[in-house]
């Protein structure tokens, strides 16, 4: 008999029923049940099947499975063993570390759900085992159906036959439903009057086709949508919900419909089709086939398919209800406007109740259902710009997210930061990152925070050690620290903003270090609470040492510098001793001359070294935008410009003896520039070479090859690009966030990563 233990994500996928069918095809005997430790399979028959057994099994495999590790022992036959077998799991099941995210529909379900013959045609809930609800519905582990939000929906005779059938691919499906026994759902007006008079997907339809803003209760939250191709709607929806500029994404069909619309490499329409079905921000190809409105000044459009099968039955009802799948290859005309259906600074909306009370006042009708969610997630978002690929955001369809680690021990839980708070959470040689969890500047963003961190180890079976967070004191996140490590008895570890980017890498690379990290943000307080964003670390085992920053830049007005370029452009002429220039590049600002005054008197202008800021500056020095209304809006402007890149010019920078970056000669060429995109250019070609050098001249001194490229600058696909090509030239190697956003969502893992290393330093000092 041979003993196969198969470790990965391999549980809650339809692994088991798989193994079934492929023992029984091959005549093997034996059986197949889950354990902590993994799925354990045993099998005995035939030499000649045994041998076909794991390849065949490799080959098959769920689209979102993955092995790790397969350990084999073979073992005595057992004489009386008959046919194959799948064995109840053992109770309280941990999931080895592994809680599946949400899916897309797969082929089988769609298939079934456009058949008029089949008894789940046009069922908005329909799934298998490799397809539906996930962890959006997941209350408690074990990932049983009574631990979910189906509990309250028995499942009907024929849908019982099919979970209990093990040949069956809906053997062990959780939400697995029909009509006559799961959800349902249904069109509300913004009175709270429930419409019963017709087909709930034809009055959501006719919504959006007259230039309506339906509500849609999806899979992680609720989104807004309405015709992509209708100007008015668009306007509506951006006065509605106080929205002017940040870019809409676009639901579409299949890449067909999305063709006229941008380029779609190999890379984006992989993740387009990903089970996950993110959010891709792809390059526009064509101007003028939607309302500028939709992405208005910016270069990528973001789009993608249907998540779920509610959203599939809107784009059906569109063509006409056809029969079979053939339409789903053939361009469709409809395109629909896809965003999150929040308050401005407020959480997701996951609820009908939140639903009628907080969007009474910006949709037309509500679809709603009664399927509760339990996890709300927003959409993820992945820019293929540049040619890698980065994650802007995960969320539904790709969290959480299950890391392995290089180190293990002891057990943590940290908190992230005060923008794109997450937590993350680790055991032996696993960490767990949540989806993002939204900013930490409502009331109502906090309690989810508070909520989550008693709801996450609980989750996982795990008892924390020490809890760790960014060294912000006067942020929410911190004081939660405080307060959770009080009650549970546990010390609190503070983790330096940049030092955290820089690890959440080195932990998805699995480097212990010595490593130079270019950490390149917006904001992150240093130890003595100064403001920093461009800074050159030397990160290890026993922690960081900082070894040199951008020069600082004053921000006229604290935090609403960083909304107004204009500002900061300002601030360059001052530190450039161009205040001749002030009045005639920004004398329509009506507080230009108090701005002025300010700089000259250092009235509130704390000096900062973020390359964030000197994006926004750039911006604004270019007259490409005066004011953000969202975040990054000035440096994907910016961005937006650049065509190509020009030679760079190695006079236009230098490193001070304190090894400070100093790009003033840059930026003093950009003066000379009435061009935008002229100026774009030169700024982005010439950054990207300073940086390289300002890296490259630490890593050989250091001693160090690996350069840890970090924050949330690295979303700039030009920037990214540029460095990692540029570093490699120089002979180092680059190492960049893959699996990862850059930017703030993923620095718990970060503080994790530092806080274990923390941990087994000091162990070991004590023991040797």
């Amino acid at each position: 008999m041979q003993y196969l233990r198969v470790q990965g994500l391999v549980q809650g996928v339809g692994f088991r029923p798989l193994v079934y069918r492929l023992a029984c095809e091959l005549g093997l005997q034996g059986r197949v049940y889950n354990t902590p430790a993994g799925v354990c399979i045993e099998l005995q028959g035939d030499a000649a099947a045994l041998q076909q057994f794991e390849p065949r099994l490799q080959d098959r495999l769920p689209v979102i499975a993955r092995i790790d590790r397969i350990e084999r022992v073979t073992m005595p036959d057992e004489p009386n063993l008959v046919g194959f077998c799948i064995q109840p799991s053992q109770d309280e099941i941990h999931d080895s570390g592994e809680i599946l995210p949400d899916l897309a529909p797969c082929d089988d379900c769609l298939a079934e759900l456009f058949d008029p013959r089949n008894r789940r045609w046009r069922y908005p809930f329909i799934n298998c085992t490799r397809c539906g609800p996930r962890y959006s519905i997941l209350r408690r582990l074990p990932y049983d159906r009574h631990n979910t939000s189906m509990a309250m929906f028995p499942q009907c005779p024929s849908c019982l036959h099919e979970y209990d059938s093990p040949a069956d691919r809906r053997f062990h499906a959780q939400p697995n439903t029909c009509s006559d026994c799961g959800p349902s759902v249904w069109v509300e007006t913004v009175d709270g009057v429930r419409l019963d008079e017709a087909d709930p997907l034809e009055q959501a339809l006719d919504t959006v086709r007259r230039g309506g803003i339906l509500a849609l209760k999806g899979v992680g939250g609720f989104h807004l949508i309405c015709d992509a191709r209708n100007p008015a709607a668009i306007a509506r929806l951006r006065q509605r919900k106080q929205r002017p500029h940040k870019p809409f994404a676009i639901m579409a069909a299949n890449t067909q419909s999305l063709d006229p619309l941008v380029q779609l490499s190999e890379t984006a329409t992989r993740w387009l089709t990903h089970p996950g079905a993110p959010i891709v921000i792809a390059p526009c190809v064509r101007q003028g086939m939607l309302p500028d409105t939709v992405a208005p000044g910016l270069n990528g459009l973001g789009v993608m398919l249907p998540q779920s099968p509610l959203h599939w039955l809107l784009f059906h009802e569109a063509a006409g209800r056809p029969v079979g799948t053939d339409w789903l290859v053939q361009s469709q005309s409809l395109l629909l406007v896809m965003t999150s259906a929040n308050l401005s600074g407020e959480p997701l909306i996951h609820t009908n109740a939140d639903a009628r009370t907080q969007l009474r006042d910006i949709a037309d009708r509500l679809l709603l259902h009664d399927r509760d969610i339990v996890q709300p997630q927003d959409d993820p978002v992945i820019s293929v710009l540049a040619a890698s690929g980065a994650w802007v955001r995960r969320g539904r369809g790709v969290s959480p997210q299950s890391i392995k680690l290089a180190v293990t021990d002891p057990p943590m839980l940290a908190l992230g930061g005060y923008l794109k708070t997450s937590l993350c959470l680790s055991q032996g040689p696993r960490a767990w990152l949540s989806p993002p969890l939204g900013d930490l500047a409502s009331v109502e963003s906090c309690r989810r925070l508070q909520l989550q961190v008693e709801q996450l180890p609980a989750l996982y079976g795990v008892t924390p050690a020490q809890v760790s967070v960014d060294l912000q004191p006067d942020s929410y996140g911190y004081r939660l620290a405080q307060q959770y490590a009080d009650a549970k008895g546990i010390p609190v570890s503070l983790v330096q903003h940049h030092h955290a980017h820089v690890a959440a890498v080195m932990a998805e690379h699995q480097l212990t270090g010595p490593v130079i990290g270019l950490s390149l943000d917006g904001l992150g307080l240093g130890e003595a609470g100064e403001l920093r964003g461009g800074e050159l670390l030397k990160v290890n085992a026993s922690g960081h040492e900082r070894l040199s920053a951008l020069k600082p830049l004053p921000l006229p007005g604290g935090d609403r510098a960083a909304r107004e370029p204009w500002r900061l452009a300002l601030a360059l002429l001052f530190q450039l001793g161009r205040e001749d220039l002030m009045a005639e590049r920004f004398g329509h600002q009506s507080l230009w001359q108090e701005v002025a005054q300010m700089l000259r008197a250092d009235i509130n202008c704390p000096p900062s070294s973020s390359l964030g800021r000197l994006f926004d500056a750039v911006a604004g020095l270019m007259a490409v935008c005066d004011v953000q209304t969202f975040e990054a809006q000035a440096a994907m402007l910016l961005e937006a410009q650049v065509r190509q890149l020009p030679e760079p010019d190695a006079s236009l920078w230098r490193v001070s003896d304190g090894n400070c970056l100093d790009v003033t000669p840059l930026l003093q060429r950009l003066l000379e520039m009435d061009n935008a995109r002229e100026g774009a250019e030169c700024f982005h070609a010439n950054l990207i070479a300073a940086l390289t050098a300002w890296a490259g001249k630490a890593a050989h001194e250091q001693g160090v090859s690996d350069v840890v490229l970090s924050g949330g600058c690295l979303l700039n696909g030009w920037l990214r690009a540029g460095l990692v090509d540029a570093l490699q030239r120089q002979g180092l190697t680059p190492r960049l966030p893959i699996d990862l956003p850059p930017g703030d969502a993923a620095l718990s893992l970060g503080q994790v990563w530092v806080s274990i290393m923390r941990a087994n330093v000091e162990r070991e000092r004590e023991q040797g």
